[in-house]
């Protein structure tokens, strides 16, 4: 059976990245974290889903700065072929969704990586919070990932992002 991990603590607002909310006026649905189910079982079948869609959408879509791709410093999209890592995570959660995942334990997430901002989907579970991040195949637990988490999507609300504090075990 799978381990208990960790879940975030939240502890205040937080502002979401700018780019964010174009994307939101843009893509409502994958914008919300509406529901009434703010974590998922986490069951063997659940999980795998996680690693298959996480690894499905490593493979498919090819890196590449906003710059690069359309001309623009930082533009939230779905990728169809290129993306950076938010679009990675966009994708994922969009995938999920189409899984029957609910959009409510499907949270996209800003860190710091050295100096680097980096963004990933965070998946609340009954093992606790796991990230999808399109520079690991693997699914871990979000303590466990060589990240400074900073802000994620506030649980039921959408637009209003919260600030990350320590990791609080999953009892």
């Amino acid at each position: 059976m799978l381990s208990t991990g960790t879940q975030m603590q939240m502890i205040g607002h937080a502002f979401a990245p700018p780019a964010f909310h174009d994307f939101c006026a843009r893509e409502k649905r994958l914008c919300s974290t509406s529901g009434s189910q703010k974590l998922v079982e986490l069951t063997n079948s659940r999980s795998a889903e996680l690693a298959s869609v996480n690894s499905s959408v490593n493979r498919r879509i090819t890196e590449s700065s906003d710059m690069a791709t359309n001309g623009t410093d930082d533009d939230w999209r779905v990728p169809s072929r290129y993306g950076d890592c938010e679009d990675f995570a966009i994708l994922k959660k969009a995938e999920l969704m189409k899984m029957g995942w609910p959009a409510s334990a499907l949270l996209l997430t800003v860190a710091r990586s050295g100096w680097d901002g980096h963004t990933v989907l965070t998946v609340r579970t009954s093992k606790g919070d796991l990230i999808l991040d399109n520079r690991s195949s693997s699914v871990k637990d979000w303590s466990r990932t060589p990240y400074r988490y900073f802000a994620r999507q506030a649980l039921g609300v959408g637009k209003p992002w919260e600030l990350i504090g320590s990791a609080e075990p999953v009892i």
